[in-house]
């Protein structure tokens, strides 16, 4: 049975509840942090699956202190055309956008931070991982930057009023997700102490974490069996998601 090949962005977003989750479904990770100089894998085959984090670094543009993120990028671009089952959040899902020629940009409608709810689109109706989700779940946010154009041939599975593009899906077995499902108390926790945007916004970070934890149980109600479905993809247990791709034409296919 192979692991999942875990990049990890940032120090203050790691695994965290996606990690349990994953462990649960019997998925086991294996976690590369590039920002202490672990080197990005230029492959991902022999791996059951690809997860790409989040974090500070900025995909808009080249980022200073941030230089593997190029090579992110093309292991992205790998995993696609290989057709591994590839799961990235919030940075993680620009990059997977921007590895594809998709556009992220410095928000024009300014930060999303917080507890939100998103709504699916149509096409989540028969996504093998989506089809389950609520019509409206809750998520978290916490970004600047946003997927302002989506790649040729993805397909939107969830949007908002400002931010359009919130879900989305490459081929078959790739999602990104700008939204957050990993949080725990802790880590928003982190991120508010160390956030100059809540201090932006006049946002005192205590309310936004307590707003923030509210929705965990939620969270968890939705966002565990979607975890728990894509380590069933990635480990071959996933009832009919041969039968999903051969409805589709398959990116670069």
């Amino acid at each position: 049975m192979g692991s999942a090949l875990v990049i990890e962005n940032d120090p203050t977003d790691d695994l965290r509840r996606l990690g349990e989750w994953l462990a649960e479904a019997g998925l086991p990770t294996q976690v590369h942090r590039p920002y202490a100089d672990d080197p990005v894998p230029a492959d991902p085959g022999g791996h059951a699956a690809v997860i790409v984090l989040g974090g500070r670094p900025s995909a808009v543009g080249p980022e200073p202190g941030a230089g593997w993120l190029p090579a992110v990028e093309g292991l992205l671009r790998k995993a696609v055309r290989q057709r591994i089952p590839t799961l990235a959040i919030g940075l993680g899902a620009q990059l997977l956008a921007t590895a594809h020629a998709g556009t992220v940009e410095r928000s024009a409608a300014g930060p999303e931070i917080g507890p939100a709810l998103v709504g699916k689109r149509d096409a989540a109706g028969t996504d093998p991982l989506f089809r389950y989700v609520p019509l409206a779940p809750d998520v978290l946010q916490w970004h600047v930057d946003e997927i302002t154009e989506l790649p040729h041939g993805a397909v939107l599975l969830a949007a908002s009023t400002h931010y359009p593009h919130q879900a989305f899906r490459l081929g078959d077995r790739a999602w990104g997700l700008q939204f957050h499902i990993e949080c725990d108390r802790d880590m928003i926790s982190t991120w508010a102490a160390g956030s100059t945007i809540l201090a932006e916004l006049r946002l005192p970070a205590d309310v936004v974490v307590d707003a923030c934890v509210e929705v965990l149980g939620e969270i968890e109600d939705v966002w565990q069996p979607f975890a728990a479905r894509f380590a069933a993809l990635a480990l071959g247990q996933l009832p009919g998601s041969d039968d999903f791709r051969r409805t589709l034409p398959l990116l670069g296919g």
